[in-house]
């Protein structure tokens, strides 16, 4: 697959149609990088990495310690880019609004296996509800001042608009398997944030996952929080479920960009692009310093 590094930001393309989450086609995603590398006029270069910029975070992209191997996939609903590690796409935009901010892997041990990729994950935001919700406590501070305050909380507490994109890489997954791993981890972090009905909640969530449902390899379950502190879960384009909880909405948000996230790098990353996105909007009215 031919993998394209760009120091530029990706065009704005149009918007998807909501929920619609078609499956991969790795060749025809590769024949397009192809493409697409001989049209830019650059030299393509390949270097495996966590890091992943999207089209409102082109002042990330040099700052991060790591560069991304990404593939531009020529797909007639949206711009799109592959995670070089595990081939898996994934769109620049969902939702109709929110932007791709980072990629990272979740890996567990398996049967006594090590380091398997269970599922490829994206973290989307949509950058207004992140200018809203921020701009009058981050509005006039400065990126350096910005990673001396509560900025994860914030964004995990805040009524945002943002959604995990999960990307099934292990070809024998089951349902149960995300069940219980989501019964695990979630739990956990529910008993950390505290509220007396946690565990009503974890069997609420968890029980969307019934073992009527398929997943392999490609398939896709999206975490998506909505303004309200909705979550709405939704498998393979269909959706299961949807809690009306901010406890909720943050441990799950937790697991990817707090304290103990499960890919290091990528929250790293994601928040960079958070921190890059908000001081963009808020740029263009002049409510931001830059020294």
């Amino acid at each position: 697959m031919a993998s394209l590094r760009f120091p530029f930001s990706f065009p704005q393309p149009p918007k998807p149609p909501r929920h619609s989450f078609p499956h991969p086609s790795y060749a025809v995603a590769a024949s397009a990088a192809v493409g697409a590398a001989a049209t830019i006029g650059f030299i393509a270069a390949t270097r495996n990495s966590m890091n992943l910029q999207t089209p409102f975070l082109e002042s990330t992209l040099n700052s991060s310690p790591l560069l991304a191997s990404l593939s531009l996939a020529d797909n007639s609903a949206a711009h799109s880019v592959v995670d070089s590690r595990t081939g898996l796409l994934f769109p620049s935009v969902i939702r109709d609004s929110q932007q791709l901010l980072g990629i990272g892997l979740r890996k567990k041990a398996i049967l006594g296996l090590k380091n398997i990729t269970v599922y490829a994950f994206g973290v989307y935001a949509d950058s207004d509800d992140l200018k809203e919700s921020l701009s009058e406590k981050y509005g006039k501070l400065t990126v350096s001042e910005l990673q001396e305050k509560d900025f994860d909380k914030d964004v995990m507490e805040g009524d945002i608009g943002m959604t995990v994109r999960l990307q099934i890489d292990y070809e024998k997954l089951r349902v149960g398997f995300v069940r219980n791993a989501f019964e695990e981890s979630i739990g956990t972090r529910l008993q950390k944030f505290g509220g007396s009905n946690r565990k009503a909640l974890l069997r609420k969530f968890t029980s969307q996952f019934k073992d009527e449902y398929e997943v392999s390899r490609g398939s896709v379950i999206d975490l998506s929080k909505e303004r309200g502190h909705v979550l709405r879960t939704i498998v393979d384009g269909k959706e299961v479920g949807s809690i009306q909880s901010q406890i909720l909405c943050r441990a799950i948000l937790d697991l990817y960009i707090g304290e103990e996230p499960f890919d290091r790098q990528a929250k790293e990353d994601i928040r960079r692009a958070l921190f890059s996105t908000l001081q963009k909007e808020l740029k263009k009215k002049g409510n931001v310093r830059t020294k």
